[in-house]
């Protein structure tokens, strides 16, 4: 997206040096339409156009690929080298550690809410909201991608205790749209475009304000729906966690932390389940809607991919601890390596963005508060109509 005058987004951040669309990198290209522009890192290189009409050397697309593979390569090289050096706390006990906090401060959170007094209700409601995003954002996305531990069997048990019994999700369906197809075609049109996100009968201020108060309903309706495609066993397991997540969070407001009426301890379950949604909401979209967009027959080698099409946002506490940060302020860093765990993301990261920036790669880094003032700007464009394909010019 082009910064307009007098956008902050121009100011903020690796920002827009070089088009992929719009304006020709070389001479003698006909102008695309000025609307698709996607943002890229400063200074990126261009070498010979690979695009439809172009005319190369032969054999050149194949020297194009063999060099992206190359920098990938090294760049892997470089992260396992910093991966092997790392002791087992660094790899995966720290985010255990911090998943194992979160169910220590439950019994806590569930007795502050039998407070007649105001402050400590809403400390328990902020405990057992911060609580509830932190097990099924952070302990979901780290068990879809097997970071917790290094064991398969291991893995697939915590997927189906936080995926499910936390998140009220399916584990097997959630693992496949996040890890097969988003990960595997980041901003691919059709395939992991991140077109799951858009709901183009909503207005701008409903979507980003409102609507993520409905996450906690929509969540396991849409889980329900999605056990059509699962074998019969998976979903009556499915059913069964979803059922008892639900039940035992109902059951303990009650008993635990003592609310006479049945709706009161509804409302009480939507206000902490949803008490981080609209960060949710706006961090799925923030890191990939808006970036570069690709048909699946004329998308880039991996290390473009990635890097074109995934924002960094800034670290935050409270997000870093409830969403983790591979999903904040390492984006990149994790959809280049998604095995590692958050810890080894922030590990990783001066390795990475050093080396994509020397290799004059993009590397996309933006504040919340410049995407959100985005997307409200340029809804229209971006949540609602399709997103332009973005035409691969001077990449090699």
């Amino acid at each position: 997206m082009p910064p307009e005058d007098g956008d902050p987004v121009r100011q903020r951040g690796q920002r827009v040096n070089v088009e992929v669309s719009g304006t020709p990198l070389l001479g003698g290209m006909p102008a695309l339409d000025s609307s698709r522009m996607e943002t890229m890192a400063e200074g990126w290189e261009s070498g010979p156009v690979l695009g439809e009409g172009a005319v190369t050397p032969r054999g050149a697309p194949h020297q194009a690929g063999q060099h992206e593979e190359a920098l990938m390569t090294e760049l892997s090289e470089l992260v396992q080298k910093v991966v092997k050096s790392s002791s087992w706390w660094e790899r995966h006990g720290v985010d255990i550690s911090i998943l194992a906090c979160s169910f220590l401060l439950l019994p806590a959170g569930f007795l502050c809410l039998r407070s007649a007094q105001a402050i400590p209700f809403l400390v328990g409601v902020l405990t057992l909201g911060v609580v509830h995003h932190t097990l099924t954002v952070k302990g979901s996305h780290l068990a879809s991608h097997n970071a917790l531990t290094e064991s398969k069997s291991w893995g697939k048990v915590w997927a189906v205790f936080f995926i499910e019994l936390c998140s009220a999700f399916t584990a097997e369906q959630g693992t496949y749209n996040h890890v097969k197809m988003h990960h595997g075609y980041t901003n691919v049109i059709g395939l992991g475009d991140s077109s799951t996100w858009k709901v183009p009968f909503l207005n701008r201020y409903v979507y980003m304000f409102i609507a993520p108060l409905a996450v906690p309903i929509i969540t396991p309706l849409v889980a329900l729906d999605l056990l059509r495609n699962v074998e019969w066993k998976i979903a009556l397991r499915t059913l069964c966690c979803i059922f008892l997540g639900l039940y035992c969070h109902y059951w303990l407001l009650l008993h635990v932390s003592g609310f006479q009426s049945p709706w009161s301890a509804l409302l009480c379950m939507l206000l902490t389940r949803s008490l981080l949604a609209h960060p949710y909401i706006h961090v799925n979209i923030f890191q990939h809607i808006g970036l570069p967009m690709f048909a699946a027959d004329r998308k880039p080698k991996r290390i473009h991919l990635m890097s074109l099409g995934v924002l960094n946002l800034p670290r935050n506490a409270l997000l870093d601890w409830s969403f983790g940060h591979s999903i904040i302020s390492c984006h990149v860093e994790h959809h280049l390596f998604p095995s590692l765990s958050d810890n080894m993301c922030l590990k990783i990261k001066p390795v990475v963005s050093q080396y994509l920036k020397q290799k004059k790669l993009p590397y996309n880094e933006d504040t919340y508060a410049s995407r959100l003032q985005l997307f409200l700007r340029r809804y229209e464009e971006l949540m609602v109509h399709a997103p332009p394909i973005t035409e691969l010019v001077g990449i090699q």
